[in-house]
């Protein structure tokens, strides 16, 4: 018998071992992402998924603004010119615009060949003899204007202007001022140019060696007096990441110094027992991430960071064990694991379900980064208290040695719990006017993405200021038009830029950009060659049409001879324009779709203001009709987008605390047990509620999160009170009860340790941890505190 039993601990420790090196291996092998797309809806809605391919790939999330200030301007202007030619050396970035165009010349020859595909005026009509003396006329009418210097070389090859016509639609509407043939700020006292990445946005790997790149051929430039500004969502992210990788470090070494302090003064100075407490701990970890890796292929950053305030938990496991396993005096080795499984493990289990169901009910979520979270936490919670159980019981049979200061914890424990039940009815006034504020006030729950932003205040008012400098909107609305291919999704783009050449006429809209200005399509392509005239009917026709004018006939062969070439021209695709730098801008317009996603492209649009915002109503009135056609506001979708994340989490903790509910409820069957052990956890929910909405703060789905967990182990106080309770009220009449110090200790020690490290987090400048920290630290403070008070010893 007895040698069955060490083959069985030794059979538990070889099967603990093999997991734990699986989960390694796994955690070894795992991707970790940092893709803010994990945190929007698996199956998005039209909109939500323009928004999601603007944050996969987008040019949005991939510029980087540069400002170049101090020194001469004539130093700015030279150190503009160098920067953007050494960063599109550099390979790292798609495109790099200054203003200066002069590197644009193989781009420039390349598209006045092939005017007559793209010119938006060519048709039947301009090559008629009333086409041809209008565009004409209209031509040499420009030779006085600054335009003039530009037509005056070309006019006898172009003399309708086709050049000017291409480059009307082409050109922004809104552009920097120039000074000294680059891009500078309206003030000019910066030299600013915009940068798109080769790297997604998702790939901050990439896009963090494209701004060492940005530095580092800046440092080279030795521009005198002139120093380097950058910002963006590229430098936004980059540095958001490099912070919180920061501030993580500095608050897990704080957290642990802390931690390991108290637990060695718990436990009388001793190393080997502070090392055995850990295990629960880094077998949550590794346990969780190698469930979301199995899972989903891949782990969030966010949710490993939030993963590791599972320590709050998972470490109270390990108190709980090593204090409470404690041998009765002469007893044989083993009697205290034998007696913390048959008194404190049913509690501690029940604990541990009632948490792997509050936070089983966001594993269907339809948001796969919060469903992650979902299976970290119970995966991570079930390995810790997996490993307390069965672990621990053949390498610590016995607990920790030593008293350490349990005693005294206990006792101090015990004088509250004799004097808090007497503010029992006074703390439930307190909770019921914390209740009455929250049905009174307005609801808190009002966060935005913005409120999780860890860039600081100077960085985004730079940003703001260069945005501002250079016309690059942050939060603008954006046409999306959905077809099959690229050919037909080009068609769709002219046909809603029809619609809004209509809303420009109108003075409706200030303007806006289409990827079918640059390269119109196939169609649209094959008309314009069509109606290019046999070249004696456009001799004829031109020969009339040039009579007494400036520009006789006999000077225009060029013009014919090009005419006739552009008639045997193949049609422009997007794989003909690669490696032109229109290529790269119609890579941020045109997005290639991919299985069941359709081909999108992106007609971004322009307030009549700039200052102003689009009227999103008109615009879509506008378009109603046209099939496949989406107008999304970047801003407004993604305050929707974080709304129903809200919601959707809300409903799902709700379902969570429904769960824990009828869980207690089937487990104890006792509505009073039920009601006592629920008391306490909801008034600490409410209070701490409260007191967060009457501070201003507006809540999210982080606090949303803290909650949970919160309750998570604010239960097992209450559990382990009402354990208490119960073994009280199990006492035969006349027998006086005494209360284990050792539980009273370890609910202490667990709460002081789980305390600190949420109190840590939150005095974090990083918004994601510091509103886990701000629910969690009080929340759990206040569940002990109410336990005692709310499930009171009977003799009392």
């Amino acid at each position: 018998m007895r040698r069955a039993a060490v083959l069985l601990r030794r059979g538990v420790l070889v099967v603990w071992l093999a997991c734990v090196a699986a989960a390694i291996a796994i955690a070894a092998r795992t991707h970790y992402v940092a893709d803010l797309s994990a945190f929007l809806p698996s199956t998005p809605s039209a909109e939500q998924a323009v928004l999601l391919d603007q944050l996969r790939s987008g040019v949005a999330a991939r510029l980087v603004l540069i400002g170049l200030e101090g020194g001469t301007p004539a130093a700015r202007q030279a150190a503009s010119r160098q920067l953007a030619q050494a960063l599109r050396e550099g390979g790292a970035f798609d495109a790099v615009h200054n203003g200066d165009h002069s590197q644009f010349e193989a781009t420039g020859k390349f598209l006045f060949e092939r005017r007559y595909l793209l010119s938006p005026a060519v048709d039947a009509q301009r090559f008629s003899v009333e086409g041809l003396k209008a565009g004409i006329d209209d031509t040499t009418s420009l030779l006085g204007t600054p335009a003039g210097a530009l037509i005056k070389p070309v006019i006898l090859r172009d003399p309708t202007g086709e050049t000017i016509r291409m480059a009307e639609g082409m050109l922004p509407a809104q552009s920097p001022r120039m000074d000294g043939g680059v891009w500078v700020s309206q003030d000019g006292q910066r030299a600013v140019l915009l940068a798109t990445t080769h790297a997604d946005g998702a790939d901050l790997d990439g896009q963090e060696k494209a701004l060492a790149q940005v530095r580092e051929r800046f440092g080279a430039l030795k521009a005198e007096g002139v120093t380097l500004l950058v910002t963006g969502p590229a430098s936004f992210a980059v540095g958001s990441r490099a912070k919180i990788k920061h501030e993580v470090e500095l608050l897990a070494l704080a957290g642990g110094v802390a931690i390991v302090g108290i637990l060695l003064f718990s436990f009388g100075g001793s190393w080997r027992t502070l090392l055995v407490a850990v295990l629960p701990v880094a077998c949550g970890v590794l346990a969780g991430v190698a469930a979301v890796s199995l899972a989903f292929g891949n782990v969030h950053g966010m949710t490993l960071g939030f993963g590791t305030t599972l320590i709050g938990e998972a470490v109270d496991y390990a108190i709980y064990y090593l204090i409470q396993a404690r041998s009765r005096p002469g007893a044989p080795r083993g009697d205290g694991a034998r007696r913390w499984t048959l008194e404190s493990w049913p509690t501690v289990r029940l604990g541990l379900w009632t948490s792997i169901c509050g936070f089983a009910a966001l594993l269907f979520s339809g948001f796969p980064g919060l469903a992650q979270l979902g299976l970290f936490s119970v995966a991570g919670l079930a390995a810790a208290a997996l490993t307390t159980r069965y672990v621990y019981t053949v390498i610590a049979p016995d607990g920790a040695p030593g008293a350490g200061m349990r005693r005294r914890l206990g006792e101090a424990v015990g004088a509250c719990s004799a004097v808090l039940p007497r503010l029992r009815w006074p703390l439930v006034a307190v909770t019921l006017a914390a209740a009455a504020a929250l049905a009174w006030w307005p609801s808190a729950w009002h966060a935005n993405l913005a409120s999780l932003n860890p860039v600081g205040p100077e960085q985004i008012k730079l940003d703001e200021e260069l945005r501002r400098e250079i016309g690059a909107s942050d939060n603008g609305t954006i046409v999306a038009v959905a077809a099959a291919d690229e050919a037909g999704v080009l068609m769709q783009a002219e046909a809603a830029g029809l619609r809004l050449d209509k809303l420009v006429a109108s003075g409706a809209i200030g303007g806006y950009e289409s990827p079918a200005r640059l390269l119109p399509s196939p169609a649209t392509q094959q008309r314009r060659r069509e109606a290019l005239p046999e070249p004696a009917v456009l001799a004829a026709n031109l020969a009339q049409a040039t009579a007494d004018g400036p520009l006789p006939a006999r000077r225009l062969g060029a013009f014919l001879t090009d005419v006739e070439a552009a008639r045997a021209q193949p049609t422009l695709t997007l794989a003909s324009l690669k490696g032109t730098p229109l290529a790269a801008a119609l890579a941020a317009q045109v997005l290639p779709g991919e299985g069941a996603r359709p081909w999108r492209a992106l007609l971004r649009v322009q307030p009549v203001d700039p200052a102003g915002t689009v009227e999103v109503a008109a615009l879509r009135a506008a378009l109603a009709d046209l099939p496949g056609t989406h107008v999304v506001n970047i801003a407004d979708e993604v305050s929707s987008l974080y709304a129903r994340y809200l919601k959707e989490a809300l409903v799902q903790a709700l379902l969570g605390a429904l769960a824990v509910c009828v869980l207690l409820g089937v487990h104890l069957r006792s509505w009073r047990r039920l009601l006592r052990i629920a008391q306490p956890v909801a008034a600490a929910v409410v209070i701490v509620l409260a007191v967060m909405t009457g501070l201003g703060v507006a809540l999210g789905i982080l606090h949303l999160v803290g909650l949970l967990l919160a309750v998570a182990i604010g239960s097992n106080y209450a559990l382990f009170f009402d354990q208490i309770r119960a073994q009280e009220d199990a006492q035969p009449p006349g027998i006086p009860f005494v209360v284990d110090t050792d539980t009273l200790a370890s609910l202490a020690l667990a709460n002081i340790t789980a305390g600190i490290s949420f109190l840590l987090l939150a005095f974090s400048s990083i918004p994601v941890l510091s509103a886990v920290g701000q629910v969690v630290a009080p929340g759990i403070v206040l569940s002990l505190l109410l336990s005692a008070a709310f499930i009171p010893r009977r003799q009392r």
